[in-house]
């Protein structure tokens, strides 16, 4: 109880039955739990009040709930506030692009309050577990040969060029390379990246991988592929323009 007292979560529906029931819910477990009908004020309420999860549906008026996501991963105030959608569309290609977008959990309505509790205490507890991990990898800026990862506010350089990266391409990215020449399977990565609550399959992570040297440009074949293992980082003269 006393961890979740020192815990924001912003709940964003435009149906305020549903908000009223969310709220009243994390409160209950001693959260502290700010509604929203619409996503007008979100940004800039996030911004100054840094909630420890944003609880987002998909379908509003105005801003959808997949560009406020998007608005929140870009803004860098913003960007590492987990998101977690909770939405009636239950479409596979839908979670998709709410994952995609840098959403840390995709839940369909309708879903019971106990039930949804568990999500966010799980989503919140594996949330702080990154948030040590990280600050025991890698520093907030990693600087390797030209290329630059700045991950206090989700920003890569290359070359001295900003290259946007989608969350999950990012933490992917900069997971890589702060354990260089580190083999990683493909279980470890969804499990670090995307966390043992949220279903994704193997593949997930080879469509990542190929996203992220199709932006790395002529420094893609820094992230090597270990046949029948997984992947690792190494910056090499010789993996230059040369991606396995």
């Amino acid at each position: 109880m006393s961890t979740a007292l020192r815990k924001t979560i912003f709940v964003v529906d435009d149906e305020p039955d549903i908000v009223e029931l969310i709220t009243y819910n994390l409160e209950r477990e001693g959260y502290r739990a700010l509604g929203f009908t619409d996503s007008t004020d979100v940004l800039e309420k996030a911004m100054q009040l840094q909630p420890d999860l944003v609880i987002l549906d998909v379908m509003m008026p105005g801003t959808d709930g997949f560009e406020l996501c998007r608005t929140l991963r870009r803004t860098p105030e913003t960007a590492k506030i987990p998101v977690m959608f909770l939405t009636a569309r239950t479409g596979e290609v839908d979670q998709i692009v709410g994952l995609e977008l840098g959403g840390d959990d995709y839940i369909t309505k309708p879903i019971s309050p106990r039930v949804l509790i568990a999500r966010v205490k799980s989503l919140l507890r594996r949330f702080s577990e990154q948030v040590r991990s990280e600050r025991i990898v890698a520093p907030e800026v990693l600087r390797i040969g030209a290329l630059e990862i700045h991950r206090q506010n989700y920003t890569v350089w290359i070359d001295g060029v900003e290259t946007f990266f989608p969350k999950k391409e990012f933490e992917l990215l900069a997971f890589l390379a702060a354990n260089p020449d580190k083999v990683f399977t493909r279980d470890q990565l969804l499990n670090r990246i995307w966390g043992e609550t949220v279903y994704v399959v193997d593949r997930t992570v080879d469509v990542h991988i190929s996203k992220i040297r199709d932006k790395l440009g002529r420094y893609a074949g820094c992230i090597e592929t270990v046949k029948g293992v997984g992947y690792r980082f190494r910056w090499k003269t010789e993996a230059i323009e040369t991606a396995s």
